[in-house]
């Protein structure tokens, strides 16, 4: 296991030793992020995948800090992960759920805000429905924040454990250190409306990875070329030599109108079954934010697809796995200041 003090990569040359190697108060998302500061995080998560792995999965570094979980929109695995990720950490945790706040009563975002503050929480983590609300909250309270998603915008634990689990998986067969440089991933979905589309999109060029984003005209965002991807329509052709092939589910939650014909229609033409899966390259790699639904976006046999090593298969459980180590990361590295860490001031 690296050691939180003497983080892998720190002194040689990989990224800049102590609070350089990521010098920003909050994760608020990806966008904007240096390469080094990308990888920093992504190996900071290692130690804890392997803490994850012992019969004992604790650690005490934050111990005595309290994380309050305010999460306005609904969440199961997101919440459950940053739950986790806080105990075994050591910290107090504190879930807030929309429902029974304050919130349904009409009480306002910042006035919402100013009480988080007052209860001096070492570290909020926040998940909202509306694009921006998390930036609001950041900037009216004296704790770090991280985003657990908001609106349309991001969601950067979950494109900073996607990566971390590509990285492992290729790592796994040989690849070298320059996994991402040049590598081919597909995104297909509801483009329009993924924050986590957004977050991996930003993680993964800023890596140097070549991304291509698929979708129906009506769930493809204007401009999304800006973000240097290459969009398609044709998923078959999206497919060609891709490495990683990464599926969004349908938001129907957030959809005002007919975005597709059917659901039968979208699977015949946006659908992964294992026949489209052979048009992509050999050992093609399967991932999935979930929750999945199963025989639309994905078929099953394609979601539980378990390959030896260089064959094709499916790291969905794999993506659960990291999220709890690279959320543990983030919450270590954004409460180092607060913990007077050697390095950190």
């Amino acid at each position: 296991m690296t050691s939180a003090k003497n983080p892998m990569g720190a002194g040689s040359g990989r990224y800049p030793a102590g609070s350089l190697a990521f010098p920003h108060r909050n994760l608020l998302g990806l966008a904007g992020l240096a390469p080094h500061e990308l990888l920093f995080l992504l190996d900071e998560a290692e130690q804890w995948v392997e803490l994850n792995r012992q019969p004992k999965k604790r650690a005490d570094l934050l111990r005595g800090l309290t994380i309050i979980n305010a999460f306005f929109e609904n969440s199961t695995r997101t919440l459950l992960s940053f739950e986790i990720a806080g105990k075994r950490l050591g910290a107090d945790v504190v879930n807030m759920h929309a429902a029974t706040s304050s919130v349904k009563k009409g009480e306002t975002l910042i006035d919402t805000a100013l009480t988080l503050n007052a209860m001096r929480a070492d570290a909020i983590v926040i998940r909202h429905a509306s694009s921006g609300a998390v930036r609001l909250i950041a900037d009216k309270v004296d704790c770090p924040v991280l985003n657990a998603g908001d609106g349309q915008h991001e969601h950067p634990t979950q494109g900073l454990l996607d990566a971390l689990t590509i990285r492992r998986a290729l790592r796994a067969r040989g690849e070298t250190e320059e996994t991402f440089s040049g590598l081919k991933v597909v995104i297909c979905g509801d483009i329009l409306h993924s924050r986590v589309a957004r977050s991996n999109i930003h993680a993964l060029t800023t890596l140097g990875a070549e991304v291509r984003v698929c979708a129906p005209p009506a769930l493809m965002p204007e401009g999304i070329e800006q973000l240097k991807v290459k969009a398609f329509h044709d998923f078959d052709a999206a497919l060609a030599g891709a490495e990683v092939v990464m599926m969004l589910r349908l938001q129907l939650e957030r959809m005002q109108g007919q975005f597709v014909p059917s659901p039968r229609e979208y699977r015949h033409l946006y659908g992964l079954t294992l026949d489209r899966l052979g048009k992509a390259a050999p050992g093609a790699l399967v991932m999935h934010p979930g929750p999945m639904n199963r025989g639309i976006e994905i078929d099953s046999n394609v979601a539980d697809l378990v390959g030896e090593v260089g064959a094709m298969q499916s790291l969905i459980t794999t993506q659960v796995e990291m999220g709890v180590a690279m959320r543990m990361a983030c919450l270590d590295v954004l409460t180092r200041k607060a913990r007077a860490m050697e390095g950190w001031a």
